[in-house]
């Protein structure tokens, strides 16, 4: 069991150690399709699994905002493990809201047990059966899948009467349970694993459940054992800045190549020395400001989170919806500052021994992720704005 004193600036400080190691990694995660053992290792030796974590298990139980800060860390060196350690690690968090007999069933075997999902609602279908579920489905994207021993799954349980809508609710699995499809053969985030998982009338007991209404903001089943106000924030209005830290990171390790890079950098044909140019100078600023004004759009919601739930309060539709717009907005400038210092790096940038490539085909990765669709987020913001009726159920 870690200590549950491991602060912010200790994990933060482990991280920095592995962006070097990660970096040389990088090449044979993208081989595997799959963050390396070692890698895997490293992640639970320095305690960054366990960073929102309950400390009663020992857990770090830092802030929200530690998810975007270690993400961006890591992916400096490799955006595919910074991808993976949040969003398998953010599972602790998950994990402490449901009913402490299932937080049981999971640490009380161990504490540093890893957890994958899919939060796709739609892929699962489920009946109340006596003492809880049947669900099946096959669910795409479940991140990190290859070392977890248990799977958040998300599904549609039928309604009981008729007229009643579908409940949305997340289904606690074990390994035994589900089926991993060795689907992830994909240009960006290669070595994420985020392979699809198919389970099929598989018996779900009730306290392994937990219904995405009851993770909107406020207390949740779990928060008899887990009072802290970092486990009643509101799951699905902060989602994107689980994953957010990784496109932030991997434009901070991209702007710290093109600049070290490009100082003694000559132009091949004319021996022109590239920082001489301004209109290089320029895109270097630019792309610093896209850069450090996504850093901001990110933590700022993550930060605002905490304090509403600090003070017991939660936030109103509008705030959340404009805390999803402000997340795709995020990663959206994350790529226009990767796009424009990929230019920067011209015929040198596409070898594949060139970190640059890597962070370009990645970071539009990240952006494909439906939680980063501007379309998406801008119109349910929108529709609020404009005095509509919210139209996500799950918020």
């Amino acid at each position: 069991m870690m200590p549950n004193s491991l602060s912010r600036e200790e994990l933060m400080g482990r991280a920095r150690d592995l962006v070097p190691v990660l970096r040389e990694r990088a090449p044979k995660t993208e081989e595997l399709r799959r963050i390396p053992d070692d890698t895997i290792k490293d992640f639970h030796d320095t305690g960054l699994w366990r960073m929102v974590q309950p400390a009663r298990v020992g857990g770090a139980e830092l802030d929200y905002g530690i998810l975007v800060d270690l993400g961006a860390e890591i992916a400096r060196g490799c955006p595919s493990s910074s991808w993976v350690l949040t969003n398998v690690g953010c599972h602790h968090w998950n994990l402490a809201m449901f009913p402490e007999q299932a937080q049981n069933d999971v640490w009380n075997e161990a504490t540093d047990a890893l957890i994958a999902s899919s939060f796709v609602f739609p892929a699962g279908k489920a009946a109340r059966v006596e003492g809880g579920y049947r669900v099946s489905g096959r669910w795409p994207f479940s991140s990190g899948v290859d070392c977890c021993d248990w799977n958040m799954l998300c599904g549609m349980v039928e309604p009981t009467e008729k007229g009643q809508a579908p409940e949305h609710r997340i289904f606690l699995l074990h390994r035994s349970q589900y089926e991993i499809i060795d689907t992830w053969h994909a240009a960006g985030l290669r070595g994420t694993g985020s392979k699809d998982v198919s389970a099929q009338d598989v018996f779900i007991p009730e306290h392994r459940s937990l219904s995405a209404h009851d993770i909107k903001g406020g207390p949740t089943p779990g928060s008899a054992v887990n009072p802290a106000p970092l486990y009643q924030v509101p799951v699905m209005a902060l989602f994107p800045f689980i994953l957010s830290g990784t496109a932030l990171g991997a434009a901070i390790g991209a702007y710290e190549d093109c600049a070290g890079n490009t100082r003694s950098r000559v132009a091949k044909y004319n021996q022109a020395k590239i920082a001489d140019l301004q209109s290089i100078q320029i895109k270097i600023a630019h792309a610093g400001a896209l850069i450090d004004t996504a850093g901001m759009l990110m933590r700022k919601p993550c930060d605002d989170g905490m304090a509403l739930a600090e003070r017991g309060a939660v936030p109103d539709m509008q705030t959340k919806l404009n805390w999803r717009r402000d997340g795709a907005l995020s990663v959206q400038f994350c790529v226009q500052a990767i796009d424009m210092l990929f230019g920067i790096a011209g015929g040198s940038g596409l070898y594949n021994h060139n970190p640059m490539q890597r962070a370009f085909r990645d970071v539009h990765a990240v952006q494909a992720h439906i939680a980063f669709s501007m379309d998406m987020a801008c119109a349910a913001a929108g529709r609020v704005a404009l005095g509509l009726d919210a139209d996500n159920p799950i918020l």
